[in-house]
């Protein structure tokens, strides 16, 4: 314990040590150099997280994390019904990432104002539908009420058909099914949503399931297909493959990953991305902290020579300068880490930095940071750091002569 307080005391006083000519210099500008890289790589992590999070609320908040619908519909609006029963029911709970259970189903229609004319898919739900989800797109109004006997006439519809058709809150629309025979029906607008996709904001509305069902002739069993909601949106794929195989053969399970390939493709290049700026800025800190390490080394030989003379082990002195190098790294963890997770918590406030929505789904930069994700990066840094010095300083110690070392100027 003596022996670990002095070194600790001794690698203090060669970081407070006047008399190196550039070394002070040199560890400030260390401790600001990973402290910049340590910033730039919790800023990457946030943004990914936060914004594959975003996009994750935005898609699942229409309805399902894997989507249960017939084998044969082809990716149709007007699909070929499945059986919404307990059968099918009991089958699902079985499966304990499963959180939510909601049907659907869908029908294309037109919808008509005084002087403006829409194409629109009408999507529709019951009791189940989970509307606390639902409520993080909705901008305006209400989410449905629902009634066992009657049907709700609301319409929750996309604010970008909102602005195109000028509706608001509490106007009513006309709804036209070309079919045989051609039906309308009437419904009073009760919300407005955005998510800022446009596969979903250009022309899904939100309707009572039960107006679907009477139009396409169906029996309260029939519907288009089944949401799933789970809690463990990382395991996704697999849980939709257990539940693929699971359900009958005429039927099919596909997870939003599946369904929507062009989103999530695109938000895993953010990654690739960041996994290739986390290593290039790694290797930035490695080099940092391995060419102040030498300087120091070089500017302390009088004293490593002082110290080999009083019979201090190579290995003692090497434990001396990894404490040098600690406690050079948490200094710069520390003003990284508080510099990141502040200019993070302002943006998530106050959201300065603006995105174009029609590229990015989303009007500014979305930042989340999970404490594990922050915990393992610096562990990572402080690890990488530390063991990319330790054999350069018993190296560097062991070939030191007190005699010359002492002589040194």
């Amino acid at each position: 314990m003596f022996r670990l307080s002095f070194l600790n005391s001794l690698a203090r006083g060669i970081l407070r040590s006047n008399n190196g000519r550039i070394a002070k210099s040199i560890v400030r500008l260390s401790m600001f150099g990973v402290s910049l890289g340590v910033t730039i790589m919790l800023i990457a992590i946030g943004v990914t997280s936060g914004y594959k999070r975003t996009i994750e609320e935005k898609v699942v908040g229409m309805g399902q994390h894997i989507c249960i619908s017939n084998y044969d519909n082809n990716y149709s609006y007007e699909q070929i019904p499945i059986k919404f029963n307990d059968t099918l029911i009991n089958d699902l709970k079985e499966f304990r990432e499963i959180v939510g259970i909601q049907p659907f189903a869908t029908k294309v229609g037109i919808i008509k104002t005084e002087d403006q004319v829409e194409g629109i898919v009408l999507k529709g739900v019951n009791s189940n539908f989970n509307g606390k989800i639902f409520s993080q797109n909705l901008i305006e109004g209400d989410t449905l009420c629902f009634c066992d006997s009657v049907a709700n006439n609301n319409i929750i519809i996309s604010k970008k058909i909102s602005d195109k058709l000028k509706l608001k809150i509490g106007d009513k629309v006309r709804t036209y099914f070309v079919q045989d025979p051609p039906r309308q029906r009437n419904f009073a607008v009760s919300g407005i949503y955005e998510t800022g996709m446009p596969e979903f904001d250009s022309k899904i509305a939100i309707v009572d399931l039960k107006h679907i069902q009477k139009l396409n002739d169906w029996s309260e069993e029939q519907v288009s297909g089944i949401e799933i909601l789970t809690d463990k949106f990382n395991d996704i794929d697999y849980i939709g493959e257990k539940i693929h195989h699971k359900i009958d053969i005429n039927l099919k399970a596909e997870t939003i990953k599946q369904m929507y390939p062009e989103i999530f493709g695109w938000i895993a290049l953010f990654d690739t991305n960041v996994s290739v700026l986390l290593i290039i800025t790694t290797i930035v800190c490695l080099i940092t902290m391995l060419s102040v390490f030498f300087i120091i080394i070089l500017e302390q030989t009088k004293l490593v020579g002082i110290l080999k003379t009083l019979g201090m082990k190579t290995k003692e002195i090497v434990k001396t300068f990894i404490l040098v190098a600690s406690y050079t790294l948490a200094g710069g963890l520390f003003i990284g880490n508080f510099i990141a997770i502040g200019l993070g918590l302002i943006q998530q406030k106050f959201h300065i930095i603006k995105l174009d929505p029609d590229t990015y789904y989303i009007d500014y930069v979305p930042i989340h940071f999970e404490i594990f994700k922050i915990l393992i990066l610096n562990l990572g840094v402080f690890i990488a750091c530390i063991l990319v010095i330790v054999l350069p300083a018993w190296f560097v110690s062991k070939k030191i002569s007190p005699v010359q070392s002492i002589r040194f100027d």
